[in-house]
């Protein structure tokens, strides 16, 4: 499926049943673009990143466009100056990380006033992506020991960014979801957006 296609077959759809097999059909199943038919270096990026964060490698999915070959939100192809979008959906991992949250959490309130008005409104939109079952550690502050938290995050997807594994020469970003119902909701939601923008267009 091209980008147009893409389009053609997201504007007929006229039922949330149906978007939401569009959604599990066309991004949520099967084997990205970055990949195309190379199954075996997918299922080892994977298991890569599993086995760092000691979950199991069917809780990893690619996203955006070197899932789908292009962006339907930035309407350009999959390039070499795209990323690859990892979505870890873990609800052990999620847990997990919210136990650190909580503990920054706490120290937060304790110490607001030493924390720059830039980093507050980080921290909030950090907290309005956790609302929606998504942990996305590059929205978080740098204060407090939070830090070594993200270091330890952002030092290994850099490890595996730029030729450094199977997925080639891109970078690779990621965040945490909840449930595979979390990650399927929001999903939905964006492609929901996409409907009504091209619909406004037409």
């Amino acid at each position: 499926m091209d980008l147009e296609a893409f389009f053609q077959d997201l504007y007929q759809i006229d039922s949330d049943e149906l978007i939401t097999d569009f959604c599990r059909k066309n991004i949520l199943h099967g084997t990205p673009y970055v990949f195309s038919s190379n199954d075996g270096d997918f299922y080892e990026f994977r298991k890569r990143i599993g086995d760092f964060f000691k979950i199991p490698f069917y809780e990893i999915y690619i996203m955006g466009s070197a899932k789908l070959g292009f962006s339907p939100f930035k309407k350009k192809e999959f390039d070499y100056d795209s990323d690859i979008d990892v979505a870890l959906v873990s609800p052990i991992l999620f847990e997990k990380i919210m136990v650190d949250i909580s503990e920054f959490q706490m120290s937060f309130r304790k110490n607001r006033s030493a924390v720059q008005e830039r980093e507050l409104k980080q921290y909030h939109t950090f907290l309005e992506y956790v609302a929606m079952g998504w942990i996305r550690p590059d929205k978080l502050p740098v204060s407090f020991q939070m830090k070594e938290f993200k270091d330890s995050w952002f030092d290994f997807f850099r490890s595996i960014s730029n030729g450094k594994s199977e997925v080639g020469n891109y970078q690779v970003t990621a965040g945490v979801f909840k449930s595979y119902s979390h990650l399927e909701k929001y999903t939905i939601s964006g492609l929901k957006d996409l409907k009504n923008v091209q619909r406004i267009g037409r």
